[in-house]
């Protein structure tokens, strides 16, 4: 049998949550407006590099998030597919309180998948994937955070980085070489920050928060790089009552955005990933014409956002 005994981090951690309940009233994350955000994304169709969607969904982003700060960043630039062909993308950063030199990094991807090549019917293998869960989910978090910030400032500075090119990685029947052919928009701003000299103390990458089903194991790509991060993220989440989200085992190493900022960039971050390895791996509408609004939760959408907010506010 487990002890009941709480620690003194664990009590602090758990006075910290309670107190940031309390002023729910104050700051309190609003997953109707997280779930309207990501239901716009939809509706633009899926963001695929180097269409008229696409282009579309990031300028309404920026216009989005400068309504709450004015210090967004657009990082244009331009990188190679796995099957060479160009590709134009676009990272978009918001900071929140500029000035301050202890920072929080927040990231999602904005881009969808150009190919649905895990749908259970082949004819959708060379089709887009709308991306309501695997993009516009984590988006849809950060964005209702964004909101929250312009509400109350917070004590560490805050950047919220929306990157592209994540999910262009080479197509499952592809057979010629494609070395780190994903997460294209994360290596290229590990490497050429918004800011130079860019460092910050943690960072949290939101992918595949939005499902009903979702659970969120200690992905073992963050374990083995942050897993003092990790550690205090799950440990926010059981003293807000969220473990049936947040699970205490360890799960799989996985290539996402997070591991160039981890290896190149050098900065702690762990990724809160519906990824269970004791059932499917991935949600069922991973990469599939499945991926679409219908399997949005409001209550997996709060539960991401008040573990996020209670990161930022708790000033661990």
């Amino acid at each position: 049998m487990q002890s009941k005994a709480i620690s003194i981090p664990a009590l602090i951690i758990l006075v910290a949550v309670f107190s940031l309940c309390s002023g729910e009233s104050k700051l309190g994350f609003d997953a109707s407006s997280a779930y309207g955000f990501v239901k716009k994304q939809v509706e633009f169709g899926p963001r695929v590099p180097n269409t008229p969607a696409h282009a579309a969904c990031a300028d309404w982003l920026v216009k989005t998030l400068k309504q709450w700060t004015p210090d967004v960043v657009v990082q244009a630039f331009q990188a190679k597919a796995y099957d060479g062909r160009v590709l134009d993308g676009k990272n978009i950063v918001a900071s929140f309180n500029a000035e301050a030199k202890d920072r929080i990094l927040l990231c999602a991807h904005w881009d969808s998948r150009p190919f649905a090549d895990h749908d259970p019917d082949p004819a959708n293998h060379f089709r887009p994937v709308m991306g309501a869960n695997d993009g516009a989910s984590g988006v849809g978090v950060l964005l209702e955070v964004a909101r929250q910030l312009s509400l109350r400032k917070p004590a560490a500075g805050v950047d919220i980085l929306l990157l592209d090119l994540e999910d262009f990685g080479e197509h499952r029947n592809w057979r010629g070489a494609a070395k780190d052919s994903w997460a294209l928009g994360s290596q290229y701003w590990a490497r050429n920050p918004h800011r130079p000299g860019y460092r910050a103390r943690f960072g949290i990458l939101l992918d595949m928060v939005g499902a009903s089903d979702a659970v969120f194991p200690m992905e073992g790509t963050s374990m083995s790089y942050a897993p003092a991060v990790m550690k205090k993220v799950w440990e926010t989440a059981r003293g807000l009552g969220l473990s049936k989200y947040f699970l205490a085992r360890e799960a799989d190493p996985l290539i996402d955005d997070h591991l160039y900022i981890n290896t190149i960039a050098g900065i702690p971050t762990v990724d809160i990933i519906h990824y269970d390895t004791e059932k499917q791996g991935f949600p069922a509408s991973w990469h599939t014409a499945g991926d679409t609004l219908d399997k949005i939760d409001v209550d997996t959408l709060k539960a991401v956002g008040q573990v996020v907010l209670a990161m930022i506010f708790q000033g661990i």
